[in-house]
């Protein structure tokens, strides 16, 4: 199978690294961080008039790719970056479902992520799902012409500033059974929905959201009724493979600054470097990072693939990035000493957010235990044929 990319996704890789480069600095992160909205609103448009959302979607939606090796070059120039923005929860999470079961009408919420004028956010996990997909207790149920939602959603990312939600709800069914679940947009400043925001730890922001007897019209309903779990699990393991090439953007800064600390920090007349205890453990996290490469691409070259084929993948990627990117966060700290924990040195904020990635859409003991099961599902398939 041929890796390289094509010419288009370089010439956008180049374009997108080198503008997160000249215009995306630590000072202009942390100024960014510390606004309201924990974004900003011009780099958000100059983001889309680059092509970046653009380049998530299918030239059917309106995009530029869409593939799994377009997401995996956009997010890790991301990663490498540190960008706050909302590329993943806009354009990847609820932009995908739009794209996948949106009716007409609803695709004009599609071209606005794109082009940059809104944003949406995918609002499915809750507070006692423990990253269950199926783990829905949020209900609707029709009134009149339209439906009424009930029912609350956690860690809503960038909620606070979103302006429309794509929510789950269950339909019919019991709490965690796959059939029954049905998806909304609902857009923000509806009646009935509030919004709770608040910071994350690696920077971002997050929001918990009430829906307290929030009518939409029929028309609201996205896909099919009672039929959206398999919308969601394709629209997560897009999301998982770009969390885990954005986190191998962030581990080849991390990888690069701690070369360069090792060659020049000097002790006992030499550059740390040349000791050969921490010459092993920098090797190691070479290797591991290496591995981690490989593991997207591979999840990237399986995200258009049958079901247990893509899930396998992902599952197996987001293992090894959660279990290699707190290596290489621990390793890259320690080998700075004490400096590496000063909140001057970006190399602490890079730290932060490999360890957010880890817990975001199941962490790397979630994903070991999904992987055995869908292997298990692979051998019960092949005994059937």
């Amino acid at each position: 199978m041929n890796f390289e990319h094509s010419e288009e996704r370089r010439m956008l890789a180049d374009s997108l690294n080198r503008f997160i480069s000249e215009q995306y600095t630590f000072d202009e992160r942390n100024t960014i961080n510390a606004s309201e909205q924990g974004i900003s609103r011009k780099i958000w448009r100059q983001l889309a008039d680059l092509g970046t959302m653009a380049a998530l979607f299918s030239e059917e939606d309106g995009g530029l790719g869409g593939t799994g090796f377009d997401l995996a070059v956009i997010f890790e120039a991301l990663g490498r970056g540190l960008v706050l923005e909302p590329v993943l929860s806009s354009a990847v999470l609820a932009g995908s479902v739009i794209a996948e079961v949106g009716n007409t009408s609803q695709q004009q919420w599609l071209e606005r992520i794109i082009d940059g004028s809104n944003i949406a956010a995918l609002a499915h996990e809750e507070a006692a799902s423990n990253n269950d997909l199926p783990w829905v207790e949020s209900s609707a149920s029709t009134d009149q012409d339209g439906w009424r939602l009930h029912g609350a959603k956690a860690l809503v990312s960038y909620g606070g500033i979103a302006d429309v939600f794509v929510v789950s709800a269950r339909t019919s069914g019991d709490i965690a059974e796959e059939s029954g679940i049905s998806l909304f947009l609902v857009p923000a400043g509806t009646p009935g929905l509030s919004i709770d925001t608040y910071p994350l730890i690696d920077g971002g922001r997050a929001a918990e959201l009430r829906l307290d007897n929030v009518w939409v019209s029929k028309d609201a309903l996205l896909g099919i009724l009672n039929h959206a779990y398999p919308v969601i699990e394709k629209v997560t393991a897009r999301g998982i493979l770009a969390l885990c090439a954005e986190a191998l953007g962030a581990m080849e800064v991390c990888k690069a600054a701690t070369l360069d600390y090792l060659q020049t920090r000097q002790q006992f007349g030499l550059a740390i470097g040349q000791f050969q205890a921490l010459q092993h453990r920098m090797a190691d996290v070479l290797l591991e990072i290496e591995q981690a490469r490989s593991s997207v691409i591979n999840a990237a070259a399986a995200i258009d693939a049958d079901r247990l084929t893509r899930e396998r993948a992902v599952s197996a990627a987001k293992f090894s990035i959660g279990r290699i990117g707190t290596l290489v966060a621990e390793e890259s700290i320690q080998l700075h000493g004490g400096i590496g924990m000063t909140w001057e040195l970006p190399l602490s904020h890079y730290a932060k957010r490999l360890i957010m990635i880890d817990h975001q859409l199941g962490d790397e003991d979630f994903h070991l235990q999904r992987y055995i099961s869908l292997s298990k599902e692979v051998k019960e398939a092949s005994h059937v044929e």
